[in-house]
């Protein structure tokens, strides 16, 4: 196969991008998804046919220009489907995480005014079905899977598709008629964000923020009809939506969807995909379970490990310099390949060109560890507000440490006092029915004040160093970003998450959950006595642990950012519990409130010290 070309139409909106694919790709796989145990594919001619139907339900429904329809689903070729039909039928869609609970999800409905709302199975469809009737606004929820309700308000995929079969030969020219008629600046979707703190925000973006995305984004990540995604991430999160899927369909790719989480690593290997988007939280588990069984290895495949580690980390940044590897370190680098390296390809499905990650910063140890083994991850940056991508490291010449130069299109500055702000064709509308908030993050020359903190290097590559509202100041008055320790300490095997503390305090501590099945193992090895998780942790052996840990990994810092005291807990910060956005954010706020008595506590004793 041939080197992957730039594959950009010409097209101002996401529904007449439809069009153009699924016509010049008709007979080519569009989607792959599993039934039982074998992978099933629909042409881009047969989504074509479904979406045209889907689309013709809509408007038999009476789905008017401008309505808003809501999806809560997990991801799949009918969501994507769902997405197509909307849009391409003049609708908008807001899109709900199926990891929301009724609550949630009833509050983004309404405040969205939903007219119609995809639910993916029975699971999100009761959760409409308990506020169905008190929203009053909801005119018809359609089940995706097929599950059918006794509910004069509820119709099956099937039952719509009927419906809209039959429209569209009652109006065979309406299809393209209404794609024709929807222009750049029409709203094109809502996305609720969900936010660290407060009520989510509904992000307006148009035809023309995310067409403007796309066109840039390409002309970084080379990509075309060739490749193969393997979609996992929520589709209700902008990364996903724009990369996953709007762009991966651009090209005319094939999109094959995960059956869930749990299950993304054998669906690499069954679907070979040849490009992925994830957020650090995938690469950080792959790394540890890599690390993890090295270390249960013979002393002589822990050399033999490391040996490849190491020259490969010598021609990661060689290459960044832009220097050749040289004879002696490339003749290296072909063995490496072959003892250690091609392994871990293949557990990755064999034909990966390259990884993208956003969604969260990734620390400098993991991306330099898949660089030393030639797997490529292309670290961007952006928010739901900006369509999402701002930067991306390029495919030629990435930068470990560093999210990428600006993507054409989009200027980007650093405010005086550190804060990323941006403008261009990807800044969103504003906030839905919230223009005190638009006017909050928006100025009058159409700058968009990120919140998040940065600087450029001197090639113009853009480097994260936090969120502003995360920095914390220490009594001392000492700036502290938290990210980049918890980055480091979050790729421990002995700490599955942390959150930093400190700020007005006199020093920097932390809550850190610890990785249970490595604590648990490790215990029973040393043979402790417990009973409870809540006893695990509050063994001295366990505390004498941690502190090891952490000190060795606070070496590179300095003695004012170093975390000096930490409390484990015995519970996971989870999306049901509130302390986790649905893209696996802390909640800050919400952890720092629920855990306020044991922080003060933990403060308390070292002042009485």
């Amino acid at each position: 196969m041939g080197a992957h070309k730039m594959s950009i139409q010409s097209y101002e909106t996401i529904a007449e991008m439809f069009i153009s694919v699924t016509r010049k790709y008709s007979d080519k796989a569009a989607f792959g998804y599993k039934v039982g145990d074998k992978w099933e594919t629909m042409t881009f001619a047969e989504v074509r046919a479904t979406v045209e139907k889907m689309s013709g339900g809509l408007k038999a429904l009476g789905l008017k220009s401008g309505d808003h329809v809501g999806i809560v689903a997990h991801n799949s070729h009918l969501w994507a489907m769902s997405d197509y039909a909307t849009t391409c039928a003049r609708g908008i869609l807001a899109t709900i995480y199926p990891t929301l609970t009724t609550k949630q999800v009833k509050w983004i409905a309404q405040h969205a005014e939903c007219r119609f709302v995809f639910a993916g199975d029975a699971e999100q469809a009761d959760k409409v079905l308990s506020f169905l009737h008190e929203v009053k606004k909801i005119e018809k929820v359609i089940v995706l899977d097929n599950t059918s309700y006794d509910d004069e308000k509820v119709i099956t995929l099937k039952e719509m598709m009927e419906i809209g079969e039959k429209y569209r030969k009652e109006n065979p020219d309406d299809f393209e008629k209404d794609v024709i008629s929807i222009h750049k600046d029409d709203l094109l979707t809502l996305i609720y964000t969900s936010g660290t703190t407060g009520e989510p925000k509904g992000v307006m973006l148009t035809h023309g923020n995310l067409v403007s995305n796309i066109t840039g984004s390409l002309k970084v990540l080379i990509a075309d009809d060739r490749d193969t995604f393997l979609s996992f991430l929520p589709l209700s999160h902008s990364f996903e939506r724009m990369a996953g899927h709007f762009l991966a369909t651009s090209v005319g790719a094939t999109i094959y969807y995960a059956e869930n989480i749990n299950t993304v690593a054998d669906n690499m290997r069954e679907v070979h995909p040849s490009l992925m988007t994830a957020v650090p939280r995938f690469y950080e588990k792959v790394y540890a379970k890599v690390i993890d069984s090295i270390a249960e290895g013979s002393a002589v495949k822990k050399k033999i490990f490391w040996w490849a580690i190491n020259n490969g980390r010598k021609a990661v940044w060689k290459k960044v310099d832009g220097k050749a590897l040289g004879l002696y370190l490339g003749m290296k680098m072909k063995i490496a390949h072959k003892l250690v390296f091609a392994k871990l390809h293949e557990r990755i499905g064999g034909n990966l060109r390259f990884f993208v990650s956003g969604g969260a910063p990734l620390s400098k140890e993991v991306a330099e560890f898949f660089s030393a083994a030639g797997i490529i991850i292309l670290e961007g940056y952006g928010l739901s507000e900006t369509s999402p991508v701002i930067a991306v490291n390029p495919l030629e010449r990435p930068k470990i440490g560093t999210v990428g130069p600006p993507i054409p299109g989009v200027e980007v500055k650093i405010a005086g006092d550190g804060e990323i702000i941006t403008r261009g064709p990807h800044i969103m509308k504003g906030y839905y029915k919230n223009d005190e908030a638009t006017a909050e993050v928006i100025d009058k020359d159409g700058w968009f004040y990120t919140g998040d903190i940065g600087m450029f290097d001197d090639d113009g590559y853009l480097m994260i160093t936090d969120r502003k509202k995360n920095l914390i100041v220490t009594s001392g008055g000492k700036n502290v970003a938290p990210q980049p320790m918890e980055n480091v300490l979050v790729t421990s095997k002995w700490i599955e998450q942390i959150l930093a503390i400190g700020d007005k305090r006199k020093f920097v501590s932390a809550l850190i959950v610890p990785s249970f099945p490595n604590l648990e193992a490790w215990a029973k090895e040393k043979n402790l006595q417990w009973s409870s998780r809540e006893e695990l942790v509050k063994l001295p052996e366990v505390e004498a642990l941690y502190t090891r840990v952490i000190s060795e990994s606070m070496e590179g810092f300095a003695q004012f950012e170093k975390i000096k005291r930490f409390v484990l807990l015995s519970k996971e910060f989870t999306i049901e519990s509130g302390e986790l956005t649905p893209s696996m954010k802390i909640k800050r706020n919400v952890v720092e409130k629920r855990y306020e008595k044991i922080i003060s506590q933990l403060y308390a004793e070292v002042e009485k010290e």
